[in-house]
């Protein structure tokens, strides 16, 4: 996952990063990040299912919790940011999407775990 959203980062900086703004751009890459994610899921659920649906919604929150340490991690410690340009990120009312990201992170594996019980019980 996390090369992933390394990937995903750097096709913003190389590519439409340069041409939109930082507002436009951290909502497209937060949307193809959302889809990347959600693809890797969804591959994920499926070679190796969670044993349940309690299963399933417990991994999309500890996935969300590392990638709040990570995010949070890297900003301080690495990057030096200050505490309010960290959470800017999560302002949805200024067009920061970020937060929809989580809430997918942490749903998907419940959503694609439903999808497939549902599949394989022959449900629509």
């Amino acid at each position: 996952m996390l090369a992933l959203a390394i990937a995903n980062g750097a096709l913003r900086q190389l590519t439409f990063g340069k041409h939109m703004s930082e507002l436009r751009a951290h909502q497209l890459s937060t949307a193809i990040g959302s889809v990347i994610m959600g693809l890797f899921i969804w591959l994920v659920v499926r070679i190796w299912p969670p044993s349940s649906s309690r299963r399933a919604f417990h991994i999309g929150l500890v996935w969300v919790s590392l990638t709040i340490v990570f995010e949070f991690a890297m900003g301080r410690i690495m990057m030096h940011r200050p505490w309010q340009q960290l959470f800017q990120d999560y302002n949805l009312p200024a067009g920061r999407v970020w937060l929809l990201f989580l809430i997918w992170l942490a749903l998907a594996p419940y959503v694609f775990y439903r999808l497939r019980v549902g599949q394989l019980q022959g449900k629509p």
